[in-house]
């Protein structure tokens, strides 16, 4: 199955909340909404709903008020697009989670977090090509659409050999240059162009291949393909679900430290504060044992190749 965020999304959801032992109470919209509603919402039932936080789709919203009758909501005039997340356009039927324990604005942004994390680590591999000219030692990096690449290193150069064998033949004096000069390849100081230069023979003509690492990419949509997205193998997707996870379990326990009430103290001789510390501190090991593997994975699979520069 092709693995999209939304997948990630539900899939922390689910680890988060014990397989459903513990589940956050939910209703229903009976009416859609617009970016412009600020009013009140319909909904299907209020009988959990409180003055406080409700998640639709992955907008947060204040609760004013509420009707238990009419069953409506009264949105404060701030309440929309809480708390950093951006109103919506949300339709009948829509989900509404009350008081969500993670909602899915803070994982998407875990899910973000752990993978430029990450890029110290382990990369995403990429190529690009292009058409060796004799009288030409130096080259911009482009992709196929023109655009300038952001290689963290190049793994590998190879150029296909003339006639029927097929052979791709190594690229051994080379030299990259990731801070191409502006004046001569344009670009800015915050992105500049990258440059390669190639010192050995190659038949005029041929296609030149290059290897290249790059930092893992975040998500930007919630249909956006992970492999395709971020460059990362499908068998980093577990390492990318541990690393959010310890990241939103690292903040359940300062929630709780100013809680004063005599309500809060019963929970506490059963929860004593600072044991969330224990299952962040398990599931960061195995976080950090699985990106360790994967980054032998990856030093296997791509071992770094000598080359000369003159």
């Amino acid at each position: 199955m092709t693995t999209t965020l939304n997948n990630l999304v539900d899939e922390i959801l689910i680890n988060m909340a014990g397989y459903t032992m513990q589940q956050d109470r939910a209703t229903s919209l009976s009416a859609a909404i617009s970016t412009t509603t600020t009013t009140s919402l319909s909904v299907s039932s209020t009988a959990d709903i409180g003055k406080g936080i409700i998640e639709v789709g992955e907008e947060l919203m204040w609760v004013e008020n509420f009707d238990r009758v009419g069953n409506t909501l009264t949105i404060a005039p701030w309440g929309r697009g809480y708390l950093g997340t951006t109103a919506s356009t949300s339709a009948t039927s829509s989900k509404v989670t009350i008081s969500p324990t993670f909602p899915r604005y803070v994982i998407k942004k875990a899910i973000n977090d752990t993978i430029n994390a990450m890029g110290a680590s382990i990369h995403g591999v990429k190529q690009i090509t292009f058409t060796y000219n004799p009288a030409i030692t130096t080259y911009e990096l482009l992709d196929g659409s023109g655009n300038n690449v952001t290689a963290d290193a190049i793994l590998a150069m190879h150029w296909q050999e003339v006639g029927p064998s097929k052979e791709w033949i190594p690229v051994r004096r080379w030299s990259f240059e990731p801070y191409a000069d502006i004046t001569t390849w344009g670009g800015s100081a915050a992105s500049p162009a990258q440059t390669v230069s190639v010192y050995d023979y190659i038949t005029p003509g041929r296609t030149v291949k290059v290897l290249y690492a790059a930092s893992p990419t975040v998500f930007t949509s919630n249909d956006d393909i992970f492999t395709t997205t971020t460059g990362l193998p499908e068998s980093c997707k577990d390492v990318v679900v541990l690393g959010a996870t310890y990241r939103l379990l690292t903040f359940l326990d300062p929630a709780r430290a100013t809680q004063t009430s005599p309500q809060a103290d019963e929970i506490d001789s059963k929860r004593p504060f600072g044991g969330t510390g224990n299952v962040m501190r398990q599931i960061y090991a195995l976080y950090t044992q699985r990106l360790n593997e994967e980054t032998k994975t990856q030093l296997t699979k791509y071992p770094p190749r000598v080359h000369y520069t003159r």
